[in-house]
């Protein structure tokens, strides 16, 4: 009989839930950087084996938000808790629990809803920090399971896979078998663009950036892509694009170089760099750029 089940995975910012979103498919879906708040949208991952089908909801880090970016990334965290039959909590395990990790587990207590503690990053602590770590959580939570992991290096994520199995029930399946995520194709392609902006650039101005897809054309040998990265002050503009041309060559290098991989075919990449000043902070132009509510 197939089994199915929608699944959360929570925390903080920068605990590795899109790395552990990845490892768990074994291919890339979410975007990954060391800077905070990288995923900005709810996520779907699917992940088949043999009758279990996973349906995992990679979320945005939750926060104190300062804008309206902020106050929707929040939302999407907290209603994807809500549309979930299971939680799993990632915790960075050498980090003290904060008020997030308090929320997270006051949801839990009130609804009952089914839940797993992922202990990320073992590979930075002795057993005894992870056994210190696991007795905190422990004492302020019931939670079905406590499973020590390395998103990076994949240890013990198939432990996970194993104890969220325990929720899945009988039904349909949601997805094809073949299927890995939800994504259209052309929000991939916005994300990896966007995720070679907060790699290339090392200062806090690629959190003012958003990237729209302005035009998507497979022609079966080669898909043709246009971008518009926009940013909040001409002075960004002038560090995305860099000295010559420099820094937007290699992002744009960077990102074609991933999307010909993803896409299997060549890509050619035209992007443009647009000012639309403290666009975070209005929901009208946080809501055109693609960062909207779905219900």
């Amino acid at each position: 009989m197939k089994k199915t089940g929608f699944i959360a995975i929570v925390g903080r910012p920068n605990v590795g839930k899109s790395t552990l979103m990845n490892s768990i498919l074994g291919e890339k879906v979410a975007i990954v950087s060391s800077k905070p708040q990288t995923t900005r949208n709810r996520i779907t991952g699917i992940y088949t084996r043999g009758e279990e089908q996973f349906v995992f909801l990679d979320t945005p880090g939750m926060h104190s938000p300062k804008n309206s970016l902020g106050e929707f990334m929040v939302k999407a965290a907290d209603s994807t808790m809500k549309d979930a039959d299971a939680v799993v909590l990632v915790v960075d395990t050498g980090k003290d629990i904060t008020a997030v990790e308090e929320n997270v587990i006051a949801y839990l207590k009130k609804s009952g809803i089914p839940s797993v503690l992922a202990l990320n990053k073992i590979d930075m602590y002795n057993r005894e920090q992870i056994a210190e770590t696991i007795q905190k959580y422990a004492d302020k939570h019931s939670f079905d399971a406590f499973v020590p992991i390395s998103a990076r290096s994949g240890k013990n994520v198939k432990e996970l896979l194993d104890e969220c199995a325990k929720f899945l029930e009988e039904s349909e399946w949601f997805f094809p078998e073949d299927m890995v995520t939800d994504q259209p194709e052309r929000q991939i392609a916005a994300e990896i663009i966007r995720e070679k902006i907060l790699r290339t650039l090392n200062k806090e101005i690629p959190h003012g950036t958003a990237v729209v897809i302005e035009e998507f054309k497979d022609e079966n040998t080669l898909i043709r892509i246009r971008a518009e990265i926009f940013c909040e002050k001409t002075s960004h503009k002038g560090i995305i694009v860099g000295k010559n041309g420099a820094a937007l060559k290699l992002i744009g290098t960077y990102a074609r170089e991933e999307l010909e991989k993803l896409f299997g075919t060549k890509v050619y990449l035209n992007l443009w760099v647009k000012v639309k000043e403290n666009w975070r902070e209005s929901a009208r132009t946080v809501g055109n750029f693609g960062y909207r509510d779905e219900d």
